[in-house]
């Protein structure tokens, strides 16, 4: 079946809840110029003025550190940590997940880090665990495909370690690098509920069915393991405060040597590699690309260029598809998963795992030709 795509986003009416009118707009791009824009300003200025404070009484702590930086190594968490540093004078410490991080994004780690001069953690997980609940997941996508089912499980695990890690160190703060398209709202926006940090993450249904030993808990956050009056972290989104301006951070990141060049500032080459099967599922199961939600919302609300990302998505869609150039990505992941093309599958809705905390919505297959 032939897809309408917006004429303002990104948008297909193969998303859910999308549709577009005679004009072919979509209903997002309608309640956004109807008014949503506005009040989605609002509700940034509300942020901002609320980061601001907490940077100013971050700065002079006395701490070791004022506060921690998910540093992924992609153009906004490098040019996140530049102005923690470098803008508001903060001691930071940067912290990466090693798992599955590409070649070129290792670069932008080590150019930036030695550009700040900022103190380094990076914590390796064990790989192997890392697969098996991977492979566990996409023979059992959640309704909003393999990206959603594996990114945010993955979140889980490594926002848990960040806690864990702040608590640790005595750091009250840890910033991610989300731009104001991610993740899902009901994760959080500029700030993650201090309700959410204080539930437990554990999926013990995982544990039940035997994806995980019991010794494994320990992967997962739970608070009760603490004291009651331990004060739990915040984690804030910077991006969703400032004004943010996705070309000119790409610019800023360039310019100021932290990363080498705009094909290394690339959110779709900076990503991990695995990326690629995650994005062959969704096109299969779901007919769509699942970051142009994402996008779409950034370039609904200014912050990033359409005919840019209409151009990036049919190369990314053509390589998936094709699982050539990038794509070959797609068969590697396979192999080094134990998996074939015929394994990913979306789960009954009744069995689909989910991310702590996020709903379930019914979903449905297209034709992946």
């Amino acid at each position: 079946m032939f897809k309408k795509v917006c004429v303002t986003c990104l948008l297909t009416d193969a998303v859910e809840g999308v549709a577009l009118d005679s004009d072919g707009i979509c209903n997002l791009c309608r309640v956004a110029q109807g008014g949503g824009n506005v009040r989605q300003e609002a509700r940034r200025m509300q942020f901002q003025h609320d980061l601001e404070a907490t940077l100013r009484a971050a700065k002079g702590s006395g701490r070791q550190y004022d506060c921690i930086v998910s540093f992924s190594g992609g153009k906004d968490s490098c040019y996140l940590l530049h102005r923690l540093v470098k803008d508001y004078g903060l001691k930071v410490l940067a912290y990466t997940s090693d798992y599955d991080i590409p070649p070129r994004t290792w670069d932008n780690i080590r150019r930036t880090i030695k550009a700040l001069g900022v103190d380094h953690h990076v914590h390796r997980p064990v790989q192997s665990v890392y697969r098996r609940f991977i492979r566990h997941l996409l023979m059992n996508q959640g309704p909003k495909g393999a990206v959603h089912t594996v990114c945010y499980f993955w979140l889980d695990i490594r926002e848990g370690d960040l806690l864990r890690f702040a608590l640790e160190k005595d750091i009250p703060l840890i910033f991610t690098g989300y731009s104001p398209g991610q993740p899902e709202p009901e994760r959080m926006l500029y700030e993650m509920a201090p309700e959410r940090i204080a539930q437990d993450w554990t999926p013990h249904e995982l544990f039940a069915n035997g994806v995980f030993e019991e010794h494994e808990r320990a992967l997962f956050w739970n608070p009760q393991q603490y004291p009651g009056q331990v004060r739990l972290p915040r984690i804030l989104a910077p991006f969703h405060a400032w004004d943010y301006d996705q070309a000119g951070v790409t610019r800023a990141v360039i310019e100021l040597g932290l990363v080498q060049d705009k094909v290394h500032a690339n959110p779709v080459l900076s990503n991990f590699t695995l990326n690629w099967l995650l994005m062959y599922s969704d096109l299969k199961h779901l007919g769509y690309n699942p970051y142009k939600p994402e996008f779409a919302k950034l370039v609904r609300e200014g912050k990033a260029g359409r005919t840019r990302w209409q151009i990036i998505f049919a190369l990314m869609d053509f390589m998936v598809r094709r699982r050539i150039f990038m794509g070959r990505h797609i068969d590697r992941s396979l192999r080094e998963l134990g998996l074939r093309l015929e394994d990913l599958r979306m789960a009954p809705a009744q069995q689909a795992p989910r991310a702590q905390g996020q709903p379930h919505k019914a979903g449905q297959a297209h034709d992946f030709a």
